[in-house]
């Protein structure tokens, strides 16, 4: 379910680089602070975006379910205060409801077997924030992917209007579907691929 990423990680301790994702100095553009907040990185990978939220002193569980990962975000980013590193699919973690105040899930969803567990763990995501808490989503939808980057991988691809409908009753900060062409440091191969990206605060009811 990791997206066929292990191989990077086996190669490159620093996979996905140390600058947070877009969406997330978006969202510290929005709050001003995150000291004391509680965040779920869910599909952390390496940690880059905890690490990020970290130093302006949230508290983070940072989650993936590959423990190369893991490892290599602690090597990497030493015993950050405020990050709480575990192995795990967050499929079936338990999460408590109404709890954090900024959930994340970068790269994540499209991981997932099926794109019923897609919206299953969306929707377990949504319950796990707080009123006016954020959710940050970034993930591939069904327009446009190049995968000789990712061999043997099938994502789960559900159109970005699919993911627009499931923060219909949230208030959409930033909501984009672009292209986004990269080259992973252990193969070198560009490639491309569309990308959804969601910011959206949890109204109340």
């Amino acid at each position: 379910m990791n997206g066929g990423y292990d191989d990077g990680y086996r190669n490159c301790l620093c996979f996905w680089g140390d600058e947070p994702g877009s969406l997330v100095r978006a969202l510290c553009d929005d709050v001003k602070s995150v000291r004391g907040l509680a965040v779920l990185d869910a599909g952390c990978g390496e940690g880059k975006n905890a690490a990020f939220l970290a130093a302006g002193g949230a508290v983070i569980d940072a989650f993936d379910v590959s423990d190369l990962a893991i490892q290599n975000g602690q090597r990497h980013f030493g015993d950050r205060v405020g990050i709480r590193w575990k192995v795990g699919d967050i499929r079936h973690v338990d999460l408590p409801n109404n709890h954090y105040d900024i959930v994340i899930a970068y790269g994540l969803l499209h991981c997932l077997p099926s794109p019923v567990e897609v919206r299953e763990v969306v929707a377990r995501l949504q319950r796990a924030t707080r009123v006016s808490g954020y959710n940050i989503v970034c993930v591939f939808n069904d327009r446009r992917q190049e995968l000789d980057a990712h061999p043997g991988f099938s994502p789960s691809l559900l159109p970005h209007a699919d993911y627009i409908d499931a923060y219909a009753s949230w208030k959409l900060l930033k909501a984009s579907d672009l292209d986004l062409t990269e080259r992973h440091p252990h193969d070198n191969l560009e490639h491309t691929h569309s990308m959804t990206r969601i910011l959206a605060r949890k109204a109340s009811k």
